[in-house]
């Protein structure tokens, strides 16, 4: 190219470096996330858990329920048990690969359910409004007036413990929480002038809210949903330690942490696996939820 030529184009590459790069809105999300260090370390923890539950019939070394008494609260290391072994001899190992799966499942199934049900008790109460918006909500006020975990142990209690009823007992924790939510964000969206021209328009009240209220209604949601599943896997845990919410010999890391209580004192860095696990797990989330409102907020 001649002289007068790359003169000539000067400007106009000069135009195109300086102009701002104009992405979507999910675009946008997924270039935050991708330089968001943090929350890619924690989403890849997460991860890990997650591949190693799912995979604890093949990596699992011994049977999570197998008992020996010989082999009792023994230390981290000893022999074929890589992360010893707790009060009645089973391998701590498969007990926490297997614990995993149950754990989890305690964790995303309520908060799953709760976003369903609440969601949509909150959508359908923030866009009709009226007597049914105040039927619903004064009745979520009911349930959420009482702390999280005292419900959880009240509703624990009175169905009984076991896996269904400690999963029925969270779900209907979380969903006044998650019906407040999306009621609020319902509320803010359906008096605005897109939603009025389509009204105006003719479209119906189930078409308002799947084309035009529910997709501003799932982000606010989608962030809160997320935030929630680290104070699930906290009260599953604490379900479980109480007896009211996993039943051995089942493996659970609550149960495993109340069960091995009487060996703190002979192998307490046994005794403590299962709530270390609890911990990084439920920091993971909670870090990865932080993340994602970061990323999803475009006022940012």
């Amino acid at each position: 190219m001649s002289n007068v030529g790359i003169a000539a184009a000067a400007p106009e590459i000069a135009n195109n470096l300086s102009r701002p790069v104009v992405r979507g809105y999910w675009k946008s999300v997924g270039h935050r996330l991708r330089y968001d260090y943090v929350t890619l370390f924690f989403l890849s923890i997460i991860l890990v858990i997650a591949l190693l539950a799912v995979l604890a019939p093949l990596l699992a070394p011994f049977d999570p329920t197998k008992t020996s008494m010989i082999n009792r609260m023994k230390p981290i290391g000893y022999r074929d048990f890589m992360l010893g072994t707790d009060e009645l001899g089973r391998d701590m190992l498969s007990r926490l690969l297997w614990g995993g799966r149950v754990s989890l499942m305690m964790g995303l199934v309520p908060v799953f359910l709760a976003t369903i049900i609440g969601g949509f008790m909150g959508v359908v109460a923030g866009f009709v409004g009226g007597y049914v918006n105040m039927a619903v909500m004064r009745t979520m006020d009911i349930f959420y007036a009482f702390p999280s975990v005292l419900l959880a142990i009240a509703i624990s209690g009175t169905l009984g413990g076991g896996t269904v009823n400690g999963l029925l007992a969270l779900t209907l924790v979380f969903i006044p929480a998650m019906c407040r939510v999306a009621e609020s964000a319902t509320t803010q969206v359906r008096n605005l002038d897109f939603v009025e021209a389509a009204r105006a328009s003719g479209a119906g009240t189930l078409s308002l809210i799947l084309h035009h209220v529910l997709g501003n209604v799932l982000g606010p949601v989608f962030i809160y949903a997320s935030s929630l599943i680290s104070v699930s896997v906290l009260l599953a845990s604490g379900l479980s330690f109480l007896g009211l919410g996993v039943e051995p010999p089942t493996p659970d890391w609550g149960l495993m942490l109340s069960t091995l209580r009487s060996g703190i004192y002979v192998q307490p860095l046994v005794c403590a696996l299962p709530g270390v696990v609890i911990f990084i797990t439920s920091l993971s989330f909670n870090l990865v939820s932080d993340g994602l409102r970061r990323a999803m907020d475009v006022k940012a």
